[in-house]
């Protein structure tokens, strides 16, 4: 028998072959120039959005009693820019650890060679009225903690000096992730935030603390791979959106550079960063010892009520222990009336929605 046109065959079928390689390869690189001019337009469009939330800003400044409420609106639709950030933002680190399996390798043998190194609790804001609070419990709960401040001679005079569980690091969450990267370490497994803005005539100063600098301190964990993140916000972050507007506290909160609103983006943006977060809102705080139990509900529910800092700091130690805690917005306030309950208890019955 002829075998050639077999051979025939064997060849067309090899040609054809190499040509649908060829067209696959020419299809990936079509595809990967089209990605890449998606994120630079994405970038760009970041750009272009920053001088409209100058912008904002500024004329919030100019008119800030007067309008009060029309500028909590404004400020309501101009922020999805912010969002656009987040998003893609975080899309590029998740496809690198899908994608990249010895970035995965390396963390791997890293955290074999750290497995017997106790991890520490990074405290931001160490050093103020609730922060110290937290430090306190987090060393009389056996943690190893590194406290983050912005100056270290006060925190001599505040932080315990003697206890070898306790680092003291400079850290100032306004001058961006880089040096924030550099205080957090390699050596932390969680950060509290307990940073908030000194009230002042600097209308800036709450975004550049509770806005941006809480969006640092996010992107400095990412950086770092450190995946558990707990916020001390405030309860009537979302008070427009309650229906309280009017709420005397929601206007004293504002006045001074729309705080409340500040917060509520940086909540935004930690609840689409892909970290395991505890958002803890307390209500009005108090320097006086505890004089009632935690209530704990979910979020924009309480518009009033006040709490302990040292309860404060407690919910905030305890959210580490519990998993129930996870990816939940609580709001909490104290109340002499009401029962006494367990905080495993308490995070169980918030359903995020």
């Amino acid at each position: 028998m002829d075998y050639s046109y077999l051979h025939v065959n064997k060849k067309i079928l090899r040609t054809q072959n190499i040509t649908r390689h060829v067209a696959e390869l020419e299809l990936s690189s079509n595809r990967a120039e089209e990605e890449g001019r998606l994120v630079a337009g994405v970038g760009f469009s970041i750009i272009l959005s920053s001088p409209n939330l100058c912008m904002a800003t500024l004329h919030l400044r100019n008119s800030l009693l007067s309008h009060l409420h029309l500028c909590s609106l404004s400020f309501t639709k101009t922020f999805p820019s912010v969002s656009l950030t987040t998003t893609s933002r975080t899309s590029p680190l998740n496809s690198t650890k899908m994608e990249g399996s010895e970035i995965t390798e390396e963390r791997s043998e890293s955290s074999e060679t750290n497995a017997n190194v106790k991890k520490k609790i990074f405290v931001a804001g160490a050093t103020g009225s609730t922060g110290k609070r937290v430090v306190e419990q987090l060393l009389a709960k056996g943690f190893a903690v590194k406290a983050g401040v912005r100056d270290l001679d006060k925190a001599k005079n505040l932080l315990s000096k003697d206890n070898p569980a306790l680092q003291v690091v400079k850290a100032d969450v306004t001058e961006g992730s880089a040096k924030l990267v550099e205080a957090i370490g390699d050596d932390s497994e969680a950060v509290i935030c307990a940073t908030g803005f000194r009230p002042g005539w600097d209308l800036f100063a709450p975004w550049k603390v509770d806005n941006f600098g809480t969006v640092n301190l996010v992107e400095a964990c990412r950086k770092l791979g450190v995946n558990r993140f707990i916020l001390i916000s405030s309860i009537l972050v979302n008070g427009a959106a309650m229906g309280q507007l009017f709420n005397p506290a929601y206007i004293f909160l504002n006045v001074f550079g729309l705080t409340l609103i500040a917060k509520l983006q940086a909540e935004q943006y930690i609840r689409k960063s892909g970290i395991d977060y505890t958002i803890i809102r307390p209500g009005g705080l108090r320097n006086e010892p505890p004089t009632g139990n935690v209530v704990m509900e979910p979020e924009d529910t309480l518009y009033e009520g006040t709490i302990s800092r040292d309860q404060v700091a407690e919910v905030a130690v305890e959210s580490l222990v519990h998993p129930e805690s996870s990816f939940k917005v609580v709001e909490i306030v104290s109340r002499t009336e009401a029962p006494k309950r367990s905080y495993k208890d308490l995070f169980g019955s918030i359903k995020q929605t």
